[in-house]
C-alpha cells in the first residue's frame, strides 16, 4: 500500500495540474507528487507512466477526468489498467470502491462555513480515506481543527499563492500542500 508520508517527506509539495501542458512542468519539478486535475480516459495512462518514469507518485482526481463513470468499473479500470498510486474525489462511494482496489483514497472536502467544516469531518469520519484534501488551503485555523478531529493525514490546496502560505499552513499541521501554482513547484 503506497505511503504518503514517505512520498512527501523530503518536500510537501504536491503539483496540481490543471491541464496536460502543464504535466511537463510537474515532471520536471522538485514536487514530490502529482495531482491530475483533467485528463480523457485515452490519455490517464500516459499520464501515469509518464509520472512514474520521472519518479513521481500520481493520483487522477476521478471526479474531473472525462470519459470516466462516476461508478465501480471506473475504479476497477483505473486500478487495473491505469495504475496510478490513488484517487482524489468529493464522493464517499468512490472512496469505499476504491479501497477495495488497494487505491490509495483522497476524500476532497471544500469548507464553505461552519456546516461545511462539520459535514466534511463527519462524511470523512464516516468514510475513512486514506487522506483528506481540504480546499481552500488558506484557512490555518480550519486545517488545525481538521488535524486534531481527525486521524488522516490532511492537505491543503486552493488559493494558496505564496512560500509563506504554504509554511503558515505546514505549521497549522497539514502534511502537504497541493498547488497550481508552477512557480512555487520548484
Amino acid at each position: 500500500m503506497f505511503k504518503l508520508q514517505e512520498t512527501i517527506k523530503e518536500n510537501p509539495i504536491i503539483a496540481a495540474v490543471r491541464d496536460m501542458s502543464s504535466l511537463p512542468v510537474a515532471l520536471k519539478s522538485r514536487a514530490s507528487a502529482i495531482f491530475l486535475l483533467c485528463g480523457e480516459i485515452c490519455s490517464l495512462g500516459e499520464a501515469v507512466t509518464a509520472a512514474h518514469g520521472a519518479g513521481k507518485s500520481i493520483f487522477l482526481h476521478i471526479d474531473l477526468a472525462e470519459g470516466l463513470g462516476r461508478d465501480k468499473a471506473a475504479i476497477k479500470f483505473l486500478a487495473q489498467e491505469v495504475k496510478p498510486e490513488g484517487i482524489i474525489t468529493t464522493r464517499s462511494h468512490l472512496i469505499r470502491f476504491a479501497k477495495g482496489y488497494d487505491l490509495f483514497t483522497i476524500q476532497r472536502i471544500f469548507v464553505l462555513d461552519s456546516l461545511s467544516l462539520r459535514t466534511g469531518i463527519a462524511n470523512v469520519k464516516e468514510t475513512g480515506p486514506d487522506a483528506l484534501e481540504c480546499l481552500p488551503g488558506i484557512m490555518p485555523r480550519v486545517l488545525s481543527r481538521l488535524t486534531r478531529e481527525l486521524s488522516q493525514p490532511v492537505i491543503a490546496g486552493g488559493l494558496i499563492r505564496s512560500r509563506e502560505e504554504i509554511e503558515a499552513i505546514l505549521a497549522a499541521g497539514a502534511v502537504a500542500v497541493s498547488l497550481s501554482e508552477q512557480t512555487l513547484w520548484q
